[in-house]
């Protein structure tokens, strides 16, 4: 058990057993167990979206283990305003995006809500979607949501975004896999705890962030298990002077990032200026 102390008081991150330097194409399954504690603001944005929509599920079910290839689509959607969510919504695998709208991709520039592919209203659920790359925003959740067996073909600025207020609200992203994040797959701006879960990520920079620099400063939690890292730059980044903390267990990585780089932490700060980064 090797333990990396940040320069904070009361802050660690601790890695239980050795990383596994394989993600395996097409595999499922866990690997070796990691544990960091360490302790990661919150951007809210209103905007004319789609209606609400619910639909009923399909018989498509999720994959209990890891799978590292992204699924085949069974048709394409290409929506011109986000569609908001407010109890369940089953997507058969389609894939949808933004193509021809305002919400297409548009870099690392700051775009919001309404450039979502989907919103999902607190507590609602999305389930067997993939996401195509035309899309600026992916997914936000307004309040603690349920993400299962979602797939982000090329992620523009953010795979999905948490939004939820509450201390103890919990997010949970279970199954799917994202590709191609040239800064993060999910964005924590609220409070509470996000728990991903049977996760693949592929050329990312971070599959976690807290937010460092939001409006309002929150204390958050992440809890990651049975994830798979292949050509990333860090696993999870965490505000360690707000009492976040981070817990990971059975990840893989095929060095990238590297163990070192799997649990980081960052030192919050007031909207208008940039964290740094403290610490492992």
């Amino acid at each position: 058990m090797v333990p990396y102390s940040l320069p904070v008081s009361g802050a660690s991150c601790v890695f239980q057993n050795e990383w596994y330097s394989q993600c395996l194409p097409g595999s499922g399954g866990g690997a070796t167990s990691a544990t960091s504690s360490t302790r990661a603001t919150s951007s809210t944005r209103v905007s004319t979206t789609a209606p609400a929509t619910t639909q009923p599920p399909t018989t498509v079910q999720p994959p209990s283990g890891i799978t590292t290839t992204l699924p085949a689509s069974a048709g394409y959607t290409a929506l011109p305003t986000a569609r908001v969510i407010s109890s369940s919504f089953d997507g058969g695998m389609v894939r949808f995006d933004r193509a021809g709208s305002s919400g297409e991709c548009q870099g690392q520039n700051e775009t919001g809500e309404e450039d979502a592919v989907f919103i999902l209203e607190s507590g609602a659920s999305i389930s067997n979607v993939i996401i195509g790359k035309d899309q600026a925003e992916g997914i936000h959740c307004r309040g603690p949501c349920t993400i299962t067996n979602v797939w982000w073909e090329d992620v523009c600025e953010d795979a999905a975004t948490i939004k939820q207020t509450g201390a103890n609200d919990v997010t949970t992203i279970n199954g799917g896999g994202a590709f191609h994040a040239s800064d993060k797959i999910f964005q924590h701006n609220g409070a509470g705890t996000v728990k991903i879960n049977n996760f693949f990520a592929s050329d990312f920079g971070k599959l976690y962030r807290g937010c460092g620099n939001c409006a309002t400063s929150h204390e958050r939690h992440v809890e990651v298990n049975n994830v798979c890292f292949k050509d990333g730059k860090e696993g999870v980044g965490i505000n360690a002077n707000w009492g976040d903390t981070a817990i990971l267990s059975n990840v893989k990585t095929n060095n990238k990032p590297t163990a070192k780089n799997v649990c980081c932490a960052y030192k919050g700060v007031a909207k208008g200026s940039e964290p740094s980064k403290i610490g492992w």
